[in-house]
């Protein structure tokens, strides 16, 4: 079976000219999926020799009948052709693709873009793609990775980001890759051209997300016990609803209080050791946590979490006919902090 590479060593292959008989991108995150076709699309043939070799289907409108004849013609005045299959999950009868992929030709490139999913691993069509093809699993990233994804993306860009900028943008945007990389090129296109540095100011500017009022800064707040700037953060998101839902500070809450408690269990509390437990890649991810062990033990730490699930059913109706949102984060971070 041929070794699973990942996103970077097959965009490395594809730049670098050596394309398989077979690629299939698939899973949960279609940003890397779309990212490889497009790579493919745009160098496995020259421009002129897209006309006669290039053939993109989708698969909600064909089937694996007119797929496998496509890939079985012979290029054009070319050297290959491209064979595009995007949304494939929509098609039907995709096993029978493996009558072609147990023996494809070397002169086409047949590209399986499957989306929101994979193929089902008891079928011999995943089986036989991994024997002489590509085959690559897009997973979703966690929100601890998305400040790191960020600084990548940016320095391909030959841009920088400040630390409080990414995890802005984090916050925010979450770990939906396609919007938050289009948030990322709007960001680049509104920098001055005598500083290719993204801030938390221009963030506020172009996206809307004030630099003073948001969820990390109230994760610091709570995390410092600043009782005074939690208040102030909670009455501008109940004054602003739309821009900071509820459901989205208490996620953010959970997942710091849950790592929180998992600090608290290691034997190892040095920075280094707790970063690499919690999978964060920069030393400002960590800080927080450091400040927080000194003000919450984890008892407190516990009956924070426990506090946290009960607003969330309270927001959600439970035991609570009267209490608006905003009434329920400001009684939450009261019981928090005190």
């Amino acid at each position: 079976m041929a070794k699973e590479l990942g996103f970077e060593e097959i965009k490395q292959d594809i730049l670098s000219g050596k394309f398989a008989p077979v690629y299939l991108f698939q899973g949960d995150e279609s940003y890397f999926i779309d990212r490889l076709t497009d790579l493919l699309i745009k160098n496995g043939l020259d421009d002129s020799e897209r006309d006669f070799n290039q053939i993109i289907f989708y698969g909600m409108e064909t089937n694996a009948r007119t797929v496998i004849a496509s890939c079985k013609r012979f290029p054009m005045m070319a050297e290959r052709q491209l064979v595009v299959l995007k949304e494939a999950q929509g098609m039907k009868d995709i096993d029978e693709l493996v009558h072609y992929v147990k023996q494809p030709l070397r002169s086409t490139v047949l590209v399986i873009n499957y989306k929101h999913g994979k193929l089902d691993g008891r079928k011999k069509l995943a089986g036989e793609i991994g024997k002489i093809g590509v085959p690559f699993e897009s997973k979703k990233l966690y929100e601890n990775q998305i400040p790191a994804f960020i600084i990548r993306y940016l320095q391909g860009r030959n841009v920088k980001i400040e630390q409080k900028a990414s995890l802005l943008l984090t916050d925010y945007l979450g770990n939906d890759l396609s919007k938050l990389t289009n948030e990322l090129e709007k960001l680049i296109i509104s920098l001055p051209s005598n500083n290719a540095q993204i801030t938390s100011l221009l963030i506020e500017k172009n996206i809307g997300i004030s630099k003073d009022y948001n969820n990390f800064e109230l994760q610091k707040a709570i995390a410092s016990k600043d009782i005074l700037k939690a208040n102030r953060i909670a009455k501008y998101f109940e004054q602003n609803p739309k821009n900071n839902p509820l459901i989205v500070t208490l996620t953010v809450l959970f997942n710091f209080f849950t790592n929180l408690m998992i600090c608290h269990y290691e034997g190892n509390k040095t920075e280094p050791h707790l970063m690499s437990v919690l999978g964060f890649r920069f030393n400002f991810q960590i800080t927080d946590y450091i400040q927080a062990m000194k003000n919450y033990n984890p008892a407190k730490t516990m009956r924070i979490i426990s506090l946290i699930r009960t607003t969330d059913a309270q927001s959600k109706g439970v035991d609570n006919v009267s209490l608006p949102d905003g009434k329920l984060l400001a009684e939450l971070l009261y019981k928090i902090m005190h």
